[in-house]
């Protein structure tokens, strides 16, 4: 395994879906390679970032020292703080110079979430494109947000090369015209960096499960469009076969082997490797040597030692909401959380059971790594994705048929340049949640987000386009805005969705803080995947069940509604509403 043989290359990227341990094989990575004598850098670029609750190390927008792992540095690329920054570069060159009027226009164009995207990824590129940056480090390991934020940052440098190239339009979100040169060079070189195999390996990280699985391989795909090139696949956290006498791990490791034998043709041809389900949560630098000492290998058997959950211990089950929401015939029901801790299922669940009540539902995502099932579209649901790439050009085509109409051709060629920017996205795809938002007036329309750090840059947006709109309202007027339909309880039910770990309930919590500082309340949580709901009785996931209630009774205490969904034999697929604790309990 090229983690362990050192044969690593100079930058290592991990990628992949939402909640399939890509923070905790990069981590242990990073700690195997110090345990070799390298220096190494261990960067997030993921918004929702816990690579300091991984180490108990406040890790933020500068580089930090991990205690007790002798040449490991972390960095957490934060958004918000990398904004600041930017727009602090900017601005502050300025002051004096220009009108207050003009200075205050100037910040509130740096205020979106373009900006926000737009200075994050500026870190990023300096990471791979500026030597100096990382002269101190034989290795450059990047834990990424879930794929489809991570797709976008990757696309992005490409994106402003061709931008830059081809015209220079309205770049606002980069700054002043004069610096983007500079900027032209940056990501010319974050573009060679990425594409040089010999200097950047990706490792796609994936659960065996048919979802995971398939959107590694489409992942494989929209990377080689982009130049780059997979070039190996861990399958995470597969159930050993010492656990099959326990009748539910029997069933997971079945299903799981079955998904592996299946894997889609264009994951065949990467180097792989299984690494097997942990006992323990991957917290600590003892916990992640044990997890890369384990790659690649059948652990042997052992007699795990748990007192099992009380069978007379339950918790209110899904239906319990869904209940609750039946008791309207419009609304929104948003389903945020971590990636992979199953907002699809939930948001799915909660959609088919509303539609067979007879209610008009709408299912949508926002996450440009979301899929439905097709099977969907036949149960009366109405079903749709906001797909970044046909809304930008769905865009483009309405702006330049409506603006550019009354333009003459020097002008329209000018629009045209400035739509080619990659900030033509975000306002694309806000205008598509918009929409989707607005729909909720006169039906359900039940939204399956994107992974948390992916929305709450969409709230950014949410935000921005407010403060805009008041900005521009004359005294006395009103404008129902995105962000107040979101701010109302009695018109917007946001539903946290975790996991029974405390990785994901810390970050749940995290997400929690950000909404409330936009003044949004979660409407209920739901803890998915609950072992200790399901009452396995022996051997390593009762184990693991024994360490849920204390976490399930910690987010009772915060949540005015509980839904607890149990672990399952198999995959919720032909009843969802049965199938993901159907009944109040």
């Amino acid at each position: 395994m090229f983690l362990t043989d050192g044969a690593v290359p100079r930058f290592v990227f991990f990628t992949g879906k939402g909640g399939v341990g890509k923070t905790s094989l990069a981590c242990a990575t990073a700690v195997s390679l110090t345990d070799q004598g390298k220096h190494v850098l261990l960067v997030s670029t993921d918004p929702a970032s816990n690579v300091g609750q991984v180490f108990d190390t406040v890790i933020g927008n500068q580089i930090v020292p991990i205690s007790g792992v002798p040449g490991l540095d972390a960095l957490e690329i934060d958004p918000q703080a990398a904004a600041e920054e930017y727009r602090q570069r900017i601005i502050t060159p300025v002051r004096g110079l220009l009108p207050e009027a003009e200075i205050a226009s100037m910040i509130e164009q740096l205020s979106g979430s373009c900006t926000t995207e737009i200075a994050a990824f500026d870190e990023f590129t300096s990471l791979l494109a500026d030597p100096q940056a990382t002269a101190g480090y034989d290795h450059v390991i990047f834990d990424t947000a879930p794929t489809g934020h991570t797709l976008r940052m990757l696309s992005l440098p490409g994106s402003w090369t061709k931008f830059l190239d081809d015209g220079k339009g309205d770049a606002s979100c980069l700054g002043p015209l004069a610096g983007l040169e500079k900027h032209h060079e940056t990501y010319t070189a974050a573009v060679k960096a990425l594409t040089d195999a010999e200097h950047t390996a990706l490792v796609l990280v994936a659960r065996a499960q048919p979802g995971a699985l398939g959107e590694a391989a489409r992942t494989v795909g929209e990377l080689a469009d982009l130049g780059i090139d997979a070039t190996h696949l861990i399958i995470n956290a597969v159930m050993p076969d010492t656990e099959t006498s326990e009748p539910l791990a029997g069933a997971i490791r079945a299903r799981e082997q079955q998904a592996v034998a299946d894997i889609p043709a264009a994951l065949r041809t990467l180097e792989t490797t299984q690494i097997p389900l942990n006992p323990a949560n991957m917290v600590g630098v003892p916990a992640l040597r044990s997890l890369i000492a384990t790659a690649g290998e059948q652990p042997p058997a052992v007699s795990y030692t748990a007192t099992p959950v009380d069978t007379a211990t339950t918790w209110p089950g899904l239906s319990a909401l869904i209940n609750e929401l039946a008791q309207v015939d419009h609304g929104l029901v948003m389903c945020m959380g971590k990636g992979g801790v199953g907002k699809t299922t939930v948001a799915t669940s909660i959609a088919l059971a509303l539609a067979a009540r007879g209610k008009d539902v709408h299912l949508t995502t926002t996450d440009p790594a979301g899929h439905f099932d097709d099977a969907m579209a036949s149960t009366g649901l109405t079903v749709s994705r906001i797909d970044p790439e046909q809304a930008v050009r769905e865009y483009r085509e309405r702006v330049m048929a409506t603006k550019g109409a009354t333009l003459d051709e020097p002008g329209r060629a000018v629009l045209a340049e400035d739509l080619m920017s990659p900030c033509t996205e975000e306002i694309a795809v806000f205008e598509r949640f918009s929409d989707a938002v607005a729909q909720s007036d006169t039906r359900i329309v039940v939204m399956d987000t994107a992974p948390t750090g992916h929305t709450v840059l969409l709230m950014d947006a949410t935000g921005s386009y407010h403060r805009e709109m008041v900005r521009h309202l004359s005294e006395g007027e009103q404008a129902i805005t995105p962000l107040l339909r979101l701010q109302d309880l009695d018109k917007t039910h946001i539903i946290v969705v975790t996991l029974p770990e405390t990785t994901p309930v810390l970050e749940a919590e995290g997400l929690e803080a950000d909404l409330a500082r936009g003044h949004m309340h979660p409407w209920a949580w739901v803890v998915n995947q609950s072992l200790a709901a399901a009452h396995p009785a022996t051997g390593l996931l009762a184990m693991r069940a024994a360490a849920e209630p204390p976490l399930i009774q910690r987010v009772a205490q915060q949540t005015p509604r509980l839904a607890v969904v149990e672990m399952l034999a198999e995959e919720p697929a032909t009843d969802p509403l049965v199938a993901l604790g159907g009944q109040p309990r």
